[in-house]
């Protein structure tokens, strides 16, 4: 395994509110999101994975954007964001964080040949990755993903008993050296920051994962697995998000939701 060091990507405030401002108009994201409403394309979907923390400065402008790309595509988008932990010793611990969700970055750096961690990053399919509040690389990936045809296709279902979700899930298609990636996701939150480069700073969150399984595929194995909720879990507002990733290159095959309050999955990809 290489030697992956990890670095803060330092973007002036001004320069990034005005970055933001520029890629992030509203008619670019609707641009995505009427590809989804025509129907043309439907198969395609795209799972941006959003590497973040609560002490990085550089970061509110990449949770405003994704929380933008939620709001405007529902349907076939999958937003997730990991709030990694190597932030922690810089003044302020995040309370989402969590070391492997930085297991999972270091990951993706040697999929994708990186020689570094930063924050904030965003990976869309697992197949390409973007300084995290740059909108217009990212919402030119996502459209690309929503024109790809999806060959493998996930059904999930979720039953909470006690301090657990049993979680059932089934897979069609090409499983081969392939894993099912489970993300137990709280849709929304806000912290107030009150040490580090955030410090004075109410800072809102969408998507934020909170619990990370990994699944093997393939042979008899029982499509079945018990997830432990937190102690602030609740059906309203948090969602199962699901999705079959290579595991040689981490390229993403099948993606799918479901949402605890409702009860009800999303056709799935």
């Amino acid at each position: 395994m290489k030697a992956i060091r990890v670095f803060t990507l330092a973007i002036g405030l001004l320069g990034v509110l005005a970055a933001v401002a520029a890629v992030v108009k509203k008619t670019h994201v609707e641009d995505v999101h009427t590809k989804q409403q025509t129907g043309e394309n439907q198969p395609g979907f795209a799972v941006v994975e959003l590497f973040t923390s609560e002490g990085c400065s550089s970061c509110p402008p990449a949770d405003e954007l994704i929380d933008k790309i939620q709001k405007s595509n529902q349907d076939h988008v999958y937003v997730l964001a990991f709030h990694v932990d190597y932030w922690d010793h810089q003044g302020w611990k995040d309370s989402f964080g969590d070391p492997e969700f930085t297991k999972r970055q270091h990951q993706y750096a040697e999929w994708l040949d990186l020689q570094t961690l930063y924050t904030p990053q965003v990976v869309v399919n697992g197949k390409s990755e973007y300084v995290g509040s740059h909108g217009g690389p990212i919402l030119g990936a996502i459209a690309n993903g929503l024109e790809q045809k999806a060959t493998t296709t996930l059904i999930l279902e979720g039953t909470v008993e006690g301090g657990k979700v049993n979680v059932r899930y089934q897979v069609d298609g090409d499983e081969k050296n392939s894993e099912l990636v489970l993300t137990l996701v709280q849709r929304s939150a806000q912290s107030n920051v009150r040490a580090g480069e955030n410090s004075g700073r109410r800072l809102s969150h969408v998507q934020i994962v909170r619990r990370l399984v990994y699944v093997p595929l393939g042979g008899d194995r029982k499509k079945e697995i018990a997830m432990e909720l937190p102690g602030d879990f609740t059906e309203k507002g948090w969602e199962l998000i699901g999705f079959v990733q290579n595991k040689m290159d981490g390229h993403i095959t099948a993606v799918n939701r479901f949402d605890f309050q409702s009860g009800i999955e999303s056709r799935g990809h």
